[in-house]
């Protein structure tokens, strides 16, 4: 870094753009930091998420299990010195199947983990196994790795609200979830401790000169200002592709669009202590006869008779709510706001989550008050983010963070600093890099990839 006092402009205000300006701050002590938005922070889609977390990722490498762990301990330093305002928990992920086919899958997925740093794998094969169950509350639990279950009793046993038919769950440990509001609010509230500001705009430009950026152009209403700059973090969530354009740099990410729908859960079908559940299996929807014929007389209501992909997931939220997503249909799209309302999701996402868990049959598909939203996950082809420097000095990337965007957040933040104040990196820093993509060996290894982790 040059020896001047830098000037670090960040385009973007959700929590990539706050976590990389906590970094900054807090943890590098720079005090000249600018954040330009032009909504308001933490508000497009960073609001938008299931709010979990997980060490436990496929991959060819340890990369995004040791990213993932880094985040992880960074969030649980939030949580220890804010006396869990974040409200963190560690109740695991439970992967469930009843596909008998599936659970070679989930035996080599948890040893695949442990390969990979996630912790230990322990297989439950018979009843006499022994299983420590996660805590409801807090967050300080030693257990890593993961439990697979294919002992029907136990099953019903340790997850009596799980499908009869289910033959096999497996039970990632360092996982849950938190308040993803809380998280944003605690580092917003820190930086502006330290003297970041937020300018309200929209980024219309990015100066460079001699080969590196020099100011970025930005218009609010009928205003428009150049504020100067030494580095610039292009942190623009969804908008990210168009804000690198103004740099000259295509970014190899698209966009998906998720919703997910909330409701209060009355009856309570869910019991409050469950962890995530996540449905391995694809599955038609459950409809009684009568809503068959109904359905049938409505040409253009068949296709939801029709196979739904595996995926669909939900978890208990506070005293009585409940959240699902049910991510149906995976296509690239454009960003558009506000997001177009997607048919039937709410009455889609509960009857496929209830093929998981039965007791949210009582609903009939139609939940009280549902309220859905949501936003975009925007990835690259591997569903790895892009964190680090670009071929523009002084610019830099903090993207493409998908569905994981809550619980990379601190160590993405982190990474970004490092790069900036040229600290020690750590091993996992290359395989974020946009500069990945110029090596043939791993553009050779995108072919052949397999699962990238999300749900």
């Amino acid at each position: 870094m040059s020896q001047s006092k830098p000037r670090i402009l960040i385009c973007g205000a959700g929590i990539a753009g706050v976590a990389a300006a906590y970094a900054l701050t807090v943890d590098h002590g720079l005090d000249n930091v600018v954040m330009v938005e032009p909504g308001n922070p933490l508000s497009l889609t960073s609001d938008k998420s299931t709010e979990a977390y997980r060490n436990w990722w496929p991959g060819p490498d340890r990369a995004m299990t040791a990213f993932m762990d880094r985040s992880i301990d960074l969030i649980e330093e939030i949580a220890r010195a804010t006396d869990n305002r974040i409200n963190l928990n560690r109740r695991g992920y439970l992967f469930a199947t009843a596909d008998p086919g599936k659970i070679p899958f989930l035996r080599e997925m948890a040893q695949m983990a442990e390969a990979r740093g996630g912790g230990p794998a322990r297989f439950h094969d018979s009843a006499p196994s022994r299983y420590t169950p996660s805590p409801e509350h807090g967050f300080d639990f030693s257990l890593t790795g993961a439990d697979v279950f294919t002992e029907p009793s136990l099953i019903r046993r340790y997850f009596p609200f799980l499908t009869h038919d289910t033959v096999a769950v497996a039970h990632a440990r360092r996982a849950g979830w938190l308040s993803a509001q809380q998280l944003g609010a605690v580092m917003l509230e820190a930086v502006r401790a330290r003297g970041v500001k937020i300018v309200k705009g929209r980024v219309a430009g990015i100066a460079t000169g001699g080969g590196r950026v020099r100011a970025v152009e930005v218009e609010h209403e009928s205003e428009h200002m150049t504020l100067q700059a030494s580095h610039v973090v292009l942190a623009a969530g969804p908008m990210q592709s168009a804000v690198a354009g103004l740099l000259g740099i295509d970014l190899p990410i698209t966009a998906e669009r998720h919703f997910k729908v909330s409701f209060p859960d009355t009856l309570g079908a869910l019991p409050r202590s469950a962890p995530m559940l996540i449905w391995l299996d694809r599955q038609r929807l459950p409809w009684s006869e009568e809503e068959r014929a109904a359905l049938a007389e409505d040409a253009e209501a068949r296709w939801l008779f029709e196979p739904f992909p595996a995926g669909v997931h939900g978890r208990p939220d506070g005293a009585a709510a409940t959240i699902i997503l049910y991510n149906h249909h995976g296509e690239a799209v454009d960003p558009v706001f506000p997001l177009p309302e997607q048919d039937h999701y709410a009455e889609i996402a509960l009857r496929g989550m209830s093929t998981m868990v039965p007791a949210l049959k009582a609903y009939n598909g139609r939940p009280t008050r549902p309220y859905i939203d949501g936003g975009y996950y925007m990835r690259t082809r591997e569903n790895r983010p892009l964190i680090g420097p670009v071929a523009v000095e002084g610019a830099y990337i903090s993207c493409a963070y998908s569905g994981f965007g809550i619980m990379a957040s601190r160590a993405g933040g982190e990474l970004i600093a490092r790069h900036i104040t040229q600290s020690a990196l750590p091993d996992y820093a290359p395989a974020f890099l946009l500069s990945r993509y110029q090596d043939p060996a791993y553009c050779a290894l995108l072919e052949n990839w397999g699962d990238g982790g999300q749900l």
